[in-house]
C-alpha cells in the first residue's frame, strides 16, 4: 500500500489518502533558481499515521504545503481522496482544504485577538457552526491537550508550548480526513508531546482517515505506522516504521 511509485506500476486506488507523482517545486529564477522538489512520488495510506523525515532542507515542509494546496506544484500530480488537487482552481483548494485538511503549522499561526477557545473553534466557524457550538467542541479538543485552564487567554498570554496545542486543536476540531502536522511537537515536553500524539494516533486510527507528520523528534518516532524519508527533494525511501526507524535513530 506504501511505496515509491515507479511509472509502469499499477498502484489500486483503494486505501490511498493522498498520492503525489513527480512532483516538482522550485523558487526563484534563472541563477538564483533552487530546485526545492525533484520529481517526488508518494503514496500515503488511510488509516495511518506517516511521518515525514530527513535532513533540514531536503524540502519536508515545501512538500506537505504543496499537498496541502498552500503552495503550487511547478509540474507534477497531486491527489487527495481521490480529487486531483493539482489541477483545481485556486478558490476550489481553499474549500477543499476547509472540508477536508486540518494543518497544524509550525509558526502556530494564532489570530491575536481571538481567545485560545475562539482560535481553535475557527475552522468551525467557517463551516456554518454557530460560535457557541463551535466552542463546545474546541473546548473540549482544549481539555483533552490539557488547557482547560488557559480557555479564555489570548495568544500572547500562552507559552509557545500551549500555544502549539491550540493550533493542534484547531486543526482537528472540524474533524478533517487529512490532518498534516509541521513538526508538531517542536514546541513540547516530551510528557506534552505523547499526549498531542496519542491524539493524533486515535484520529489516523479512524476509518478513512490519515495523518502526515514532518519531524525530527526521535522521541515521537514510535508513533510512526509508516516512514517516508527524504533527501535532495525526494522521497527515497519508504515502508513500515519498524523496517526504517533503526536506520533513523
Amino acid at each position: 500500500m506504501f511505496s515509491i511509485y515507479t511509472k509502469n506500476e499499477s498502484v489500486a486506488q483503494d486505501g490511498v489518502a493522498i498520492r503525489c507523482r513527480e512532483v516538482t517545486k522550485s523558487f526563484g529564477r534563472g541563477s538564483a533558481e533552487v530546485k526545492v522538489l525533484r520529481g517526488v512520488n508518494l503514496d500515503v495510506p488511510l488509516g495511518a499515521t506517516t511521518f515525514l523525515v530527513g535532513p533540514s532542507g531536503c524540502g519536508k515542509t515545501t512538500l506537505i504545503s504543496t499537498i496541502a494546496g498552500l503552495l503550487t506544484a511547478d509540474a507534477g500530480t497531486i491527489e487527495i481522496l481521490g480529487q486531483k488537487i493539482s489541477s483545481m482552481s485556486k478558490r476550489r483548494v481553499i474549500g477543499f482544504r476547509a472540508r477536508y485538511l486540518g494543518f497544524i503549522f509550525q509558526q502556530f499561526n494564532l489570530i491575536p485577538a481571538l481567545t485560545a477557545s475562539e482560535n481553535a473553534a475557527v475552522s468551525l466557524v467557517v463551516k456554518g457552526y454557530t460560535l457557541t457550538s463551535a466552542r463546545r467542541v474546541s473546548d473540549n479538543l482544549l481539555d483533552q491537550l490539557g488547557l482547560g485552564k488557559f480557555k479564555n487567554k489570548y495568544p500572547n498570554q500562552l507559552s509557545g508550548g500551549q500555544q502549539q496545542r491550540v493550533a493542534i486543536a484547531r486543526a482537528l476540531a472540524h474533524k478533517p480526513q487529512i490532518v498534516i502536522c509541521d513538526e508538531p511537537t517542536a514546541s513540547l515536553d516530551a510528557e506534552t508531546g505523547r499526549t498531542v500524539m496519542e491524539l493524533l494516533r486515535d484520529v489516523a486510527g479512524t476509518e478513512n482517515r490519515a495523518v502526515v507528520v514532518v519531524t525530527h523528534d526521535s522521541r515521537i518516532y514510535s508513533f510512526a505506522n509508516y516512514i517516508a524519508s527524504m533527501s535532495d527533494g525526494q522521497v527515497v525511501k519508504t515502508g513500515r516504521a519498524e523496517e526504517i526507524i533503526p536506520s533513523l535513530v
